[in-house]
């Protein structure tokens, strides 16, 4: 029908396999693949599942200000006093949810975000269109975990069930920590790609 060779036909599906977008199944052949995220880059959500082809959207769950959170302002490097913005959302593609993710940010810059539209905008625009700041890269610890009761409910997964949990800190262009991001990940969803040099 494309006018290849079989053996074009057969590097072209490889190379797809090797990207995700299909699976071989032995003797059944091969089909398209559920959509995963690769985290190899820094993107927003609504980034990610765009240039996957998806549809994001998220719920906001939580939009608030915290009094403070110790942790939490050590990641930001903050005083354990500091007043936070706390934006909780379950990113959904189609009607599945794909992830839980919590942000945190200084009250101080950012409470505007308490009020945004955030299930509707992307953080990393919003931030960017309304408060001037470019964010540039982020340091990332990812583990696997389990899920706990409330998790495991907003994920559609059974309690006790493997997700990925990463943990953020966004810097932005001027080198300040900006975001600090806890996220829950239906494992089977997502895959970590990590170049490694000798």
């Amino acid at each position: 029908m494309h006018n290849v060779s079989l053996m074009t036909a057969r590097h072209a599906l490889a190379g797809l396999e090797r990207e995700g977008l299909v699976e071989r199944r032995r003797g059944a052949g091969t089909f398209v693949a559920a959509p995963k995220i690769h985290f190899n880059k820094l993107m927003s959500y609504t980034e990610q599942m765009s240039s996957r082809g998806l549809n994001p959207r998220s719920r906001v769950l939580v939009a608030k200000i915290l009094d403070h959170d110790v942790e939490v302002a050590a990641r930001l490097g903050l005083p354990a006093t500091s007043a936070l913005v706390k934006i909780e959302r379950l990113r959904e593609t189609g009607d599945e949810p794909f992830a839980l993710e919590t942000c945190y940010l200084p009250a101080k810059e950012f409470s505007g975000l308490v009020n945004s539209p955030l299930g509707r905008a992307s953080l990393f625009g919003t931030l960017r269109q309304e408060f001037g700041v470019e964010l540039a890269y982020a340091d990332e610890e990812v583990d696997a975990t389990t899920a706990e009761s409330n998790v495991a409910e907003l994920l559609g997964v059974p309690r006790g069930a493997a997700v990925m949990r990463i943990r953020q800190v966004i810097y932005s262009t001027k080198g300040k920590a900006t975001i600090y991001v806890v996220g829950f990940y239906r494992s089977e969803r997502h895959t970590l790609f990590i170049r490694r040099f000798r």
